[in-house]
């Protein structure tokens, strides 16, 4: 067997983009950032960048979401004092032609988070917004206005898996709670959720399917008035992390 030779093989470069998504005025929306520089000048992306030597992916990841838009992250589940965002790797894309400059593959991740703020643009992103995932997702049928171009790369497809991930995962997971305050009511999990698969559901059978599973909400003993009338239960993120029966997404 012949020895090892690196130079037999070409060099790539490694990128991680970043699917941000938070629920604003009821609607899951994602998080984007006009480039500043070449290729795709001024078009809307992903906030992401180059892995550097001396890091790994998920602290490329965290890096990249500081620098280009001033959030943070924390890698597994959302944080439960909500200091953190729910941090997960999405998928691997290689395609030799997704960048025009060189060889290079991203390792896309998933961000969720609650009420995130509005974002600050930074690196070499010249401005950065949220916008609902169909403003990206669904052009033929966006406004033509400055949104209705598509996204750099391929993040578009990008995007799509990762709001696939979340539509999918929040079925038989507590992901759902991720966009959630560190407490919350079982209608505001429940708004979450019509976000996120674009539905109106029944609110009776929904208490009745998160609050079936043992230990997937746990009372805190407080209520709240915040979202109108009566005084609702808080609840917060208990230990069960699958909900058992899932609640399969309606078909729409």
């Amino acid at each position: 067997m012949s020895p090892y030779d690196p130079s037999a093989f070409p060099p790539f470069a490694v990128t991680v983009d970043l699917v941000v998504l938070t629920v604003r005025r009821h609607a899951l929306c994602a998080l984007a950032v006009r480039r500043g520089e070449p290729p795709f000048q001024g078009r809307w992306a992903l906030p992401g960048g180059f892995v550097r030597g001396d890091e790994d992916l998920e602290a490329a990841a965290a890096r990249e979401l500081v620098e280009e838009t001033g959030l943070s992250a924390e890698a597994g589940a959302a944080d439960p004092q909500g200091k953190g965002a729910h941090l997960e790797q999405l998928a691997t894309y290689g395609d030799p032609e997704r960048d025009p400059r060189m060889r290079v593959v991203s390792v896309a991740h998933l961000v969720l988070a609650p009420d995130l703020p509005a974002p600050r643009a930074g690196g070499d992103a010249h401005s950065a917004r949220w916008a609902p995932v169909e403003d990206f997702l669904d052009l033929a049928s966006a406004p033509q206005d400055e949104l209705a171009a598509p996204l750099a790369f391929d993040h578009a497809r990008i995007l799509a898996d990762g709001v696939e991930r979340a539509r999918s995962k929040i079925e038989y997971s507590s992901l759902a709670t991720a966009f959630c305050p560190p407490e919350f009511t079982v209608g505001e999990l429940r708004r979450v959720y019509e976000a996120v698969w674009g539905v109106v559901l029944d609110p009776r059978n929904f208490h009745r399917k998160v609050t079936g599973t043992p230990g997937f909400l746990v009372p805190t003993g407080g209520t709240t008035t915040r979202q109108g009338g009566r005084p609702a239960q808080l609840f917060r993120a208990g230990g069960a992390t699958l909900l058992n029966p899932p609640m399969l997404r309606p078909e729409v």
